[in-house]
């Protein structure tokens, strides 16, 4: 059994999908597992980690425009609104999806289906750095 551990640094330019689909293969391929499990987690409080179709961008273009109707900026009645008016709604958007994804290995590769790919979801307005921590365990 074997281990491995990086950080990916994602610089968002505000709200969006960002894929680090590519990143997170070469991640597999460098730590030599041939069957495990690799994880995502991403540390912070305001994005998230999704795993979506990676074929048609409109896909992208939906999910905010979703995500932006079901919890938008401009509630009035928010406590916590001293980092600005889209802090609140990324936390509450963050609380719906989820920080962390683990993803079977198999024959050396993350076992994504046909579409899909790994994205870091930022729903801050503003461009931030964010880190993804990966991590691995499984046999050669």
């Amino acid at each position: 059994m074997q281990q491995a551990v990086e950080t990916l640094i994602i610089s968002s330019e505000g709200q969006g999908l960002y894929e680090f689909t590519g990143a997170l293969r070469q991640f597999v391929t460098a730590a030599d597992v041939a069957t495990g499990l690799v994880t995502a987690y991403v540390r912070h409080t305001s994005c998230s980690l999704l795993i979506q179709e990676n074929a048609d961008a409109d896909v992208k273009t939906d999910l905010d425009g979703f995500f932006r109707r079901l919890v938008p900026e401009g509630m009035d009645w928010l406590a916590h609104t001293t980092e600005g008016p889209d802090d609140m709604p990324a936390h509450i958007r963050a609380a719906l999806t989820q920080t962390s994804i683990g993803i079977p290995v198999l024959d050396g590769e993350p076992a994504f289906g046909t579409w899909q790919g790994i994205y870091l979801y930022e729903h801050r307005r503003r461009p931030h750095r964010r880190e993804v921590i990966l991590h691995i365990i499984g046999d050669r």
